[in-house]
């Protein structure tokens, strides 16, 4: 039985890494004109500390799963170090997804606390999801305060700093059955 769990984790581990490599065919700026082009993500855009962009995060599991994705830290508009984004989950999970992920910070304070070194969400984490102008929550608790799938010209999501912090992300292939990002690890680099 040890070693099934040993094989499913290790295939795991490369399907996760191959959607990964994805993050070469995006540019940063890219990503983060497909993010500005939201409405529910233009007031953070504007009023924020700074914030960390993935282009690309792949994440896949049968029972066992992970995500991993690299990324780029801003500071009032400039690059100030690279990060890199880990998840490793058990439970009942099934498929493969590959998405971008934006997280904002409201303050020093928190963009200090995510630059310390290691940061890491907690269980109760959760992020907005944009596709095609819809906003949807990802979870029950943590990052967002409420969202609606109105059309993209209407109503929008209702979105507030959690800790500081509010993420966003937008699915860009496959699906997985699993939509929280809390136990997400993040390690820092700075320029």
């Amino acid at each position: 039985m040890k070693s099934l769990k040993s094989v499913l984790f290790s295939i795991m581990i490369v399907f996760v890494m191959s959607l990964s490599t994805i993050v070469f065919a995006d540019s940063y700026s890219d990503t983060i004109n497909v993010f500005k082009k939201s409405d529910a993500t233009k007031s953070f855009f504007k009023n924020c500390y700074g914030y960390a962009i993935f282009p690309t995060v792949g994440k896949g599991g049968i029972g066992i799963g992970g995500a991993y994705g690299k990324g780029k830290v801003y500071k009032k508009g400039n690059v100030t170090g690279t990060v890199s984004l880990a998840k490793l989950s058990i439970g009942f999970q099934l498929g493969g997804q590959a998405f971008s992920e934006i997280i904002f910070f409201q303050d020093k304070r928190s963009y200090t606390e995510f630059t310390s070194g290691s940061f890491e969400f907690d269980a109760s984490a959760s992020a907005v999801a944009i596709t095609a102008g819809v906003q949807a929550k990802a979870g029950t608790e943590g990052v967002t305060a409420s969202a609606s799938a109105g059309p993209a010209t209407g109503d929008h999501a209702d979105i507030n700093y959690s800790k500081g912090m509010a993420v966003f992300v937008h699915t860009k292939g496959g699906l997985m059955y699993e939509a929280t990002i809390g136990g997400q690890k993040f390690s820092f680099t700075p320029k």
